[in-house]
């Protein structure tokens, strides 16, 4: 049952600037795409097929330390921070050669989807809160 994951990877330059440095709103996608392989290697998707939750971003952010640039090789790191009755929080740092690059963090709330379109806010499916609880120290 992990509740951290470390995503590898190298900057393709179609995530760069004119300068060759990613931009900065690139760095949610890393965060995300460490969150789905996270979730992947728990035995979920977080866009299943049979939809019955969605999971929204109700927040986001991160502090830049130094840029990373086209073909560098990046980590990824990806941990559940907490766990509410409805929200997941996770922490999210990208390094690059040991150093810290950026320290984000992003919160996801589980809803429901009304016959009108409208979302609610539920309490997450004890199966999916229990997977992704960190340990108790």
């Amino acid at each position: 049952m992990p509740h951290a994951f470390v995503l590898r990877r190298r900057v393709h330059f179609y995530e760069t600037d004119a300068a060759g440095i990613v931009h900065f709103s690139t760095f949610f996608r890393y965060m995300e795409e460490a969150e789905h392989a996270l979730w992947r290697e728990n035995g979920l998707s977080i866009f299943p097929a049979a939809v019955t939750h969605g999971w929204p971003r109700v927040a986001a952010s991160f502090d830049y330390k130094r840029p990373l640039r086209f073909e560098d090789e990046f980590e990824v790191h990806l941990r559940v921070e907490q766990v509410t009755t409805r929200s997941l929080r996770y922490a999210c740092r990208v390094e690059c050669r040991g150093e810290v690059v950026a320290d984000g963090g992003m919160t996801i709330v589980c809803v429901e989807r009304a016959a009108d379109h409208t979302l609610r806010a539920v309490p997450i499916p004890e199966p999916i809160a229990a997977l992704f609880r960190p340990p108790v120290a």
